[in-house]
């Protein structure tokens, strides 16, 4: 077994972030939500595009009221209203002023905003009862950005607000990394499928639809291939096929020491370099990594040719190698490995900045006290909660057996106890590793 950190370092390692040339598309913005960016965009446009007003009040010259009080008021003439919208029509003379709204283009000749609140209104003629500061309450052409300068960087993930900001800036279409495509694929003749009626010794295979959706939600598509029996030669087909048609490739089951687990032998022979074999963490030990690539690929293809039963789409990627994840099979291990292991990896070969590669640890305060063997670094779930600004962690109920699937439900954080440490007092700071977003 090797250490957390250093399977970590070892996986990241592997990983070949997409290349901007080879691995991005063109889309039209509505299509490149949840997507990342692969050039840094730049826009024709000032932002503000003009000089407009943040307030509801009159536009007009500072010289003309920075006297003004209510003991020594100043009357204007009103010359125009300006709405949102609208291009005024005047130049604002000395002793004149412009009915503004927020939002609307400043009129020539004013500089400065005087709120309504600090006026008085009697037809054509607006009374000033306060001197306002210079400039007051105007927002300048390009004082938010100026055209031509990067607007968003590359290596950014689309979400709402960067959508408004590139819907503003005019950009109808985007360049954005393709979606990595991840195959998924569960081993063992005791899984059925969601509308299969159970047998005895049989159970439901969860795990194809949990790492689907957590596929999706790192923002890649999930290729569902799913279950394959416990037969060699259906089982290395099967891995052949989904190493051809993906960039990474998930099998969940059939890693440990079992006499029907087959895959590191499986992976050996289709060329694979395996790099972990098993990890000192609980739940998740016997995490598999390999990677292909090269003469492996070319091989696995005549393999295909020759005697797959099924058609397949093979990815061409000969500069970057595949990366293969060999999960367990029990439902906490393949979701843990996933967030531990798996996600770090997606979000590097999705073309995300260093920065967001690695999870997410907060320090929190436990609510109850939490206990390991102490021979493998522990994670238990449980909820993260934000109280007056600091974390703390509440283990969820019931067992925390890899196999108790029930009590995974609402998960946001994993309570990390270091190996060697075996116990861990209720109130005591600890490690958490952050799922989601926490709940305030």
């Amino acid at each position: 077994m090797i250490p957390v950190e250093q399977a970590e370092t070892i996986i990241l390692g592997l990983v070949h972030p997409f290349d901007a040339d080879r691995d991005s598309e063109v889309l039209e913005l509505l299509d490149a939500s949840n997507r990342v960016l692969a050039s840094t965009v730049t826009s024709a446009l000032d932002f503000p595009h003009w000089d407009n007003s943040a307030m509801d009040g009159y536009a007009v010259r500072y010289v003309d009221v920075q006297a003004c009080s209510a003991e020594s008021p100043v009357r204007l003439e009103v010359v125009e209203t300006i709405p949102a919208g609208y291009k005024p029509q005047h130049t604002i003379e000395a002793g004149q002023a412009a009915r503004i709204l927020t939002g609307s283009v400043m009129p020539q000749g004013a500089d400065t905003i005087v709120i309504q609140e600090d006026t008085q209104r009697t037809g054509d003629v607006v009374t000033v009862l306060a001197a306002p500061k210079p400039q007051a309450f105007v927002r300048r052409q390009a004082a938010f950005y100026q055209a031509g300068a990067p607007l968003l960087p590359a290596g950014l993930r689309l979400q709402a607000p960067e959508m408004a900001v590139l819907a503003a800036a005019q950009c109808a279409q985007v360049t954005v990394y393709r979606r990595p495509r991840v195959a998924i694929l569960s081993t063992g003749d005791e899984l059925v499928s969601i509308n299969q009626p159970l047998q005895p010794g049989e159970i439901v295979d969860s795990n194809q639809y949990a790492l689907a959706s957590l596929v999706a939600q790192a923002g890649a598509m999930p290729l569902r291939l799913g279950v394959v029996r416990d037969d060699p030669e259906a089982l290395k087909a099967a891995i052949a096929s989904a190493i051809d048609q993906a960039d990474i490739v998930l099998s969940s089951g059939g890693v440990s020491v079992g006499d029907y687990d087959y895959v590191e032998d499986i992976l050996t022979a289709l060329g694979g370099n395996i790099h972990i074999r098993a990890v000192a963490v609980k739940p998740g030990k016997p995490l598999t990594v390999a990677t292909f690539g090269g003469e492996a690929a070319e091989g696995r293809s005549q393999l295909n040719a020759q005697t797959l039963p099924i058609s397949y789409s093979p990815l061409s990627t000969p500069h970057s190698p595949k990366l293969y994840f060999g999960l367990p099979g029990n439902p906490v291990s393949a979701l843990v490995t996933f967030w531990r292991f798996v996600e770090p990896a997606l979000r590097k070969l999705s073309g995300l900045p260093e920065a967001a590669w690695k999870p997410t640890f907060v320090r929190a305060k436990t609510q109850v006290d939490l206990r390991s063997d102490g021979k493998r670094e522990s994670y238990l779930w449980g909820q993260l909660h934000l109280v007056d600004g600091l974390y703390e962690f509440a283990l969820a109920g019931g067992s925390h057996s890899s196999g108790n699937l029930i009590n995974l439900a609402g998960t946001s954080g994993l309570a990390v106890v270091p190996m060697g440490q075996t116990h861990i007092d209720s109130g005591e700071s600890i490690r958490v590793m952050q799922i989601g977003s926490p709940k305030g």
